[in-house]
């Protein structure tokens, strides 16, 4: 099959897959303004922390346009303030903050006034190409811990359409497929957007890897009844002591495989840890539009004036976790000491 391409940048603009019209439609959204860009992150257009970083990096090159600087320091202050902005498109993702970060700091380490709007794009591109090199690392370290036989869960879409290509959770699983071993994936509708049913299932149906959509309560039938050998899942946020931030229901798929004696694993490049913050605790939770829980397909599913709380994302504590898989190896605990190693730059044994 061809890849996935969920973001591409040609002719001076963005081009994204939208993802609310998957699986039924597949409409390219082409983007020339940062404002429209932020817009679909916050829409959820665009989704999956390593796709929301890069999109914000084109962002942060794309509103360079609108800057208007007689000197480096002037440009710079103006960039931050961009920068700021698009970053707050989404909060609980540290991507979308670590991707405008490095974008200052191309920005920064840039002397020519009149070469910056050119080094921030070849910078966006350069994040573009390396997640994706970064996701294939990720499925060369994960593939040890893929079954051959049995069956695989996993929650959300972690797959190319949640990065710039391959991805990372579903990285792992594909990379496990593609080096010939034989399973069969459990795959989480994901209430209440439906990443699961709509984007992990169509993607699994293109790579022809086995698959069965569940409903959230039900992985805990399954698991109790011996059907499913490990978990992974991704993240958008990892605290220093290995806390994870992932799609909410996460945190419950945890707890019950620990108490099922099923291993449980999380893919993540490194940029999604966040060695400033001690623990999940201090990781900002997004709470979504009460319309996703109460309409469902353009239907009212929930009576007015009933009070609905969306939280988009939950903590796993770092003791459910077995190991996290990064592109520089697997790491496992104490996450304390593994984790700053690996962001560090040192490479892990699998």
């Amino acid at each position: 099959m061809a890849e996935v391409k969920a973001i591409e940048w040609a002719n001076g603009k963005l081009r994204l897959l939208d993802q609310t019209k998957l699986p039924v439609e597949q409409t390219p959204l082409e983007l020339d303004h940062y404002k429209e860009v932020v817009k679909a992150i916050a829409e959820m257009r665009v989704r999956g922390a390593p796709a929301i970083g890069v999109a914000a990096a084109y962002a942060v090159a794309m509103s360079a346009r609108d800057v208007q600087a007689e000197s480096h320091r002037e440009f710079l202050a103006q960039l931050a303030e961009l920068g700021d902005e698009i970053a707050s498109a989404r909060p609980t993702a540290v991507n979308i903050t670590w991707a405008v970060q490095r974008m200052i700091d191309a920005a920064e380490s840039e002397p020519d006034l009149d070469l910056i709007r050119t080094r921030l794009l070849a910078e966006a591109q350069r994040i573009q190409e390396e997640d994706v090199e970064i996701n294939r690392r990720m499925g060369k370290y994960g593939v040890e811990l893929m079954p051959d036989g049995g069956a695989v869960l996993t929650h959300c879409n972690t797959g190319a359409l949640a990065t710039a290509g391959y991805g990372t959770a579903l990285g792992v699983i594909r990379a496990g497929w593609e080096t010939g071993k034989r399973f069969h994936v459990f795959n989480t509708e994901t209430r209440p957007f439906l990443q699961g049913a709509r984007l992990t299932s169509w993607e699994l149906v293109q790579l022809g890897i086995p698959s069965t959509l569940i409903v959230d309560s039900s992985a805990g039938l399954l698991m109790r009844r011996g059907e499913v050998s490990c978990a992974i899942v991704g993240a958008d946020r990892i605290a220093a002591n290995g806390d994870v931030a992932n799609k909410i229901g996460t945190y419950s798929l945890a707890v019950i495989a620990r108490e099922n004696g099923i291993p449980f694993y999380v893919a993540a490049p490194t940029s999604t840890v966040d060695l400033s913050i001690p623990s999940g605790n201090e990781i900002p939770i997004e709470e979504r539009q009460a319309e996703e829980v109460t309409r469902f397909g353009g239907a009212q599913t929930a009576p007015e004036g009933i009070d609905v709380r969306n939280p988009a994302f939950d903590i796993t504590p770092h003791q459910y976790i077995t190991a996290i898989v990064t592109e520089k190896g697997v790491v496992r605990e104490p996450y304390t000491e593994s984790l700053p190693e690996t962001v560090k730059g040192m490479q892990v044994e699998s």
